[in-house]
Parts: C-alpha cells; sequence; structure tokens
C-alpha cells in the first residue's frame, strides 16, 4: 500500500501547494487569523470532515498557565479556532495541531517579493507563514487526501482532529483554551510544526517582559553628562544576557548540551524618545528571556526581576527602580521522552517512507506541545516541512519536504488507525 500512497501524495501535490499559496495570501498576524482559518475550513470541509468554530474570547485568560492577552487594539472581534474531525463520535485517537497566527512583516520593502504575495522560485514557496507553520497545514491536508484515496474507511472506526489554534506565537491562549475550554483532547497530537523532517521533542521555558526605564531628560547638549535611558536599558539588556550565560554554567538542560545558548536572551522592541535634541526621559524595552526546563514561570520572573533589581540598585544612573511587565509567554519548559511509542513509530515511519530514521532533537525555543505534555499528560511532538528565514524576511518552505513530510505522516496515521490503538 506504501507504493500506492506515495503515488497518492504526488498526484495531490499540487492542490497541496495551491491551499498552501491561499493560506499565505491570507494575511493572519495576532488579532487577524479569520480569513487564514476560512481557507482551512474550505479545504477540510472538501475532504469531507466536519467543522467546528470554538469560539476565542479576547478577555484575559485567569487560568496560572496562560501567557498574558496582547494588546486590545490588535484584536479584531468575533475570533474563534477551528476543529476539523472525522465523522462520528466518541474520543480522537489523533490530533494534529497547527497554528494559523504569524509574526509580522513590517519591513515588506526588504522583502524580494510582497510578504503576503505567496512566490515560487528555486523550489520554494515564499512568504510570511509560509513555513511557520502553515506549512504543516499543507502536509496534514496532503496526507489525508491521499490516505482518503487508498485507505476511504481508514477513520471509520476512531476519529482524527484537525486544530487550527491562534496566539502561539505569543502566549499559547489558543490551544491553552481548546484543552481548558473546549476539551479538545486525544491520545496522541502530532504538532505540524517546521522542523527539517526531524523530530522535535523538547523546549526551554520562554517569559516574555517588557522593562520600562525612567530617568531625567535633558538638552541635548548635556548628553554626555545625562543618564541616557536607552544606555541605561541597553546595560541592563547586557547584564541579562550575562546572568543567561551564567545559567547555562549552573542550570544546563541535558537535552540541549549541543546547544550554544539556550536560554538565549532577545531584545524585540525598543520604545523610546519624543525629539532627535532631548536626551529620552524614559524607554521600553521588550525582552524574550529563556530559563530551565526545571523552573515553573513564576520562578523564572522573581529570578529576573531579583537580576534587574540588584543591577539598577548597584548603578548610581538609575534614579528609581525600573519597572517590569509580563506581557506574553509564560511557557514552563518541556520534553517527550524520547523512547515513547509516539516518537518511536512517527520515526519508523519516516524510516519507512525515506530510508533513514529522523533526527531527534530539542530546541532552545517553545512550541504549544508543552501544554500537552505538562498540563494534560497527553504526548505530543512537531514534525514538519523545511523552512527557511522563519520569523526573518524572506521566509520560505522548501516545496519537496511537504511531500516528504507528508509521506511520514500519512504512514504514521496509517499504522495508527490500523491497529486502533497506541501500544506501549
Amino acid at each position: 500500500m506504501q507504493s500506492e500512497l506515495d503515488r497518492a501524495i504526488d498526484a495531490h501535490a499540487e492542490k497541496a501547494f495551491a491551499f498552501l499559496e491561499a493560506l499565505v495570501r491570507a494575511p493572519s498576524t495576532v488579532g487577524s487569523e479569520q480569513a487564514a482559518l476560512d481557507v482551512f475550513a474550505r479545504e477540510a470541509q472538501a475532504l469531507g470532515f466536519a467543522v467546528e468554530r470554538l469560539p476565542f474570547s479576547n478577555e484575559r485568560m485567569t487560568d496560572e498557565r496562560a501567557g498574558i492577552t496582547p494588546p486590545a487594539a490588535l484584536l479584531s472581534a468575533g475570533r474563534y479556532q477551528l476543529l476539523a474531525t472525522t465523522p462520528g463520535d466518541g474520543e480522537l485517537l489523533v490530533l494534529l495541531n497547527g497554528h494559523m497566527d504569524v509574526v509580522p512583516a513590517d519591513s515588506p520593502a526588504l522583502w524580494t517579493t510582497p510578504p503576503f504575495q505567496p512566490d515560487r522560485r528555486d523550489g520554494r514557496l515564499y512568504g510570511r507563514g509560509a513555513a511557520d507553520m502553515k506549512s504543516g497545514f499543507a502536509i496534514g491536508m496532503l496526507a489525508l487526501r491521499a490516505l482518503g484515496d487508498v485507505a476511504p474507511d481508514l477513520f471509520a472506526a476512531r476519529r482524527l482532529g484537525f486544530l487550527a489554534v491562534v496566539e502561539e506565537e505569543c502566549t499559547g491562549n489558543g490551544t491553552l483554551r481548546s484543552l481548558a475550554d473546549e476539551g479538545v483532547v486525544a491520545s496522541e497530537v502530532v504538532l505540524l510544526e517546521p522542523t527539517d523532517l526531524g523530530l522535535l521533542v523538547g523546549g526551554v521555558g520562554v517569559l516574555w517582559i517588557d522593562i520600562d526605564v525612567v530617568t531625567s531628560s535633558g538638552h541635548a547638549l548635556a548628553a554626555d553628562t545625562s543618564a541616557n535611558a536607552i544606555d541605561l536599558g541597553m546595560k541592563l539588556v547586557a547584564e541579562l544576557r550575562r546572568w543567561s550565560a551564567t545559567l547555562q554554567r549552573s542550570e544546563p538542560e541535558p537535552s540541549m548540551a549541543a546547544h550554544r545558548s539556550p536560554y538565549a536572551i532577545n531584545l524585540g522592541k525598543v520604545h523610546s524618545g519624543d525629539w532627535t535634541s532631548t536626551v529620552p526621559t524614559s524607554a521600553t524595552f521588550s525582552v524574550r528571556v529563556g530559563f530551565p526546563r526545571a523552573w515553573t514561570p513564576a520562578l523564572a520572573e522573581e529570578k529576573v526581576r531579583e537580576t534587574i533589581a540588584a543591577f539598577a540598585a548597584a548603578d548610581r544612573d538609575f534614579p528609581i527602580q525600573p519597572a517590569v511587565t509580563l506581557t506574553g509567554l509564560r511557557a514552563q519548559g518541556y520534553l517527550l521522552d524520547a523512547h515513547s511509542p509516539l516518537v518511536r513509530d512517527l520515526g519508523a515511519a519516516h524510516a519507512d517512507a525515506h530510508g533513514a530514521a529522523p533526527a531527534i532533537f530539542t530546541l532552545g525555543s517553545t512550541t504549544d506541545a508543552r501544554l500537552y505534555l505538562n498540563d494534560f499528560a497527553i504526548p505530543a511532538i512537531c514534525f514538519g516541512a523545511v523552512g527557511h528565514n522563519l520569523h526573518g524576511i524572506d521566509e520560505s518552505v522548501e516545496l519537496r519536504s511537504i511531500v516528504d513530510a507528508a509521506r511520514t505522516l500519512a504512514r504514521f496515521l496509517l499504522m495508527r488507525f490500523t491497529t486502533g490503538e497506541v501500544s506501549p
């Protein structure tokens, strides 16, 4: 059946690429995901899936596991998520998960082609979200379309779900709401993130914070004697990077021994100043902080606040303590056992499709897999296409890798739904 399955995947590949183009063409930055979700809904319905809209409130979540809700100005009314399921009743055996939100593309002039205008060249599809992670929706639909051809009764006894969530890039609240509010659970979850056809099994903790630095303003003629809020903030960021380097030595992550900087500090945004010839009074630094898997987000927040407070107290240029505010992700690290049935069987499916076992790895970042693993004890793994320049200029995905990933996923689903259970 495998050769028949591969032929079906090849036959439907162009449909999958066109579907991906339609997704990229629908901008879906945080708060404006609905147009892209509707593209997904139409594709799922065309394959005979039942599609349910799951309401997504813009109100701040009180759940201690939640990230901090984005500013209201970014959020449109009537937001929702989508769950597509095969016909029938009962629990889901496997859930495919994908996030429809993408990061902004605020410098379109730097792109070779406009970021939300999909462009094929050199074997890749370019566009914001083409890799991260709209490619995953193309992989899932390609595998399911091919399975519909060669095994039309595969999902007759047990059900499969395909969940499209929002806010993965900034809070994780989309997947959390699907679990806590809607009860969308399964025996196993495959998140179709771009993993270069490897198996991503773990990640570090991630915290988003804003640091507000305030000092006295003054005329530019006294710039050499005035404390500049931007300069002070940069000194704080440098201190956080030193703290992070120390953390790597004092709290090493065994699964990430090969990583140069698993707990990376990233300065993502800076807002300051109102006049070129004025020393700025205030500055806000938006920082992403990585932290050890053994820590809770609350402990990480405490450590970060202590580090900032101690540094500012020892530097007389700080007239007052900087204010630290949580702004988004409050993600605990996670790790799936590399010997779990999910890793074993997805790896076996990949080896059957491509003649070699996939790489099994962890990253100094996070995914929604943490919520399934940490909070609901559901095995979850990330697997997907080969992407380039994720979050960057000229983001792209290798089209061939969508086909290759679909071959692995289709074999895995065929194995799971033929046996009807997860073997130990």
